[in-house]
């Protein structure tokens, strides 16, 4: 799904994107509620940024890419977390491309984003380059998500990825989509 956002950045550069995780869900934009083998996801664009809601029958997960004021996490490379029966991954990068390859670069993907039917995109006014998207997809029982947030006045472009399942016994071929606490509240913290 592509939409336009209707209002300015609201994340000035890409060294202001932090990460977090559990935070409660932030007013968005746009957002785009998919079930993924039985589990329900939230795909969430908050201006320049994304917020992803994993939900199952026993709690929530969030997951917040975005300009946090007070936030003392900035966006890390790498994030693993893991507990007795899950796997939480998180990857980001920054690319830093010419004029003419950001251009190459976002046409591509927003294609990519726009007619998936696990894809959610916002350009921005003013520039066709400048936009956030979001792409999910279930694969050997785990939940994926990767997400790109457009910096055309940088030069910049932020890509993440993330896995969420949970863990299985060695040796054991699949692992399932992801599991929480009893209590409700968010686990993934």
């Amino acid at each position: 799904m592509l939409t336009t956002l209707n209002t300015a950045y609201t994340d000035t550069r890409a060294a202001d994107l932090a990460w977090a995780l559990g935070r409660e869900p932030l007013p968005a934009l746009a957002a785009l509620d998919l079930e993924l083998t039985g589990t329900k996801l939230q795909l969430r664009l908050l201006g320049a940024s994304h917020q992803v809601l994993l939900e199952e029958e026993r709690g929530m997960c969030s997951e917040t890419v975005a300009c946090m004021p007070g936030s003392s996490t900035p966006l890390p490379l790498g994030v693993a977390k893991r507990t007795d029966d899950w796997e939480y991954e998180f990857a980001a990068r920054v690319e830093i491309l010419s004029p003419g390859q950001f251009a190459g670069r976002a046409q591509e993907l927003l294609a990519l984003v726009a007619d998936h039917p696990h894809g959610l995109a916002g350009v921005f006014p003013g520039s066709p380059h400048a936009f956030t998207a979001l792409l999910a997809q279930h694969h050997e029982g785990q939940v994926h998500w990767r997400t790109w947030h457009a910096y055309p006045q940088d030069g910049q472009l932020v890509a993440t990825r993330t896995r969420v399942g949970v863990r299985v016994a060695k040796g054991a071929a699949r692992r399932r989509t992801p599991s929480f606490s009893p209590s409700g509240g968010p686990s993934c913290s």
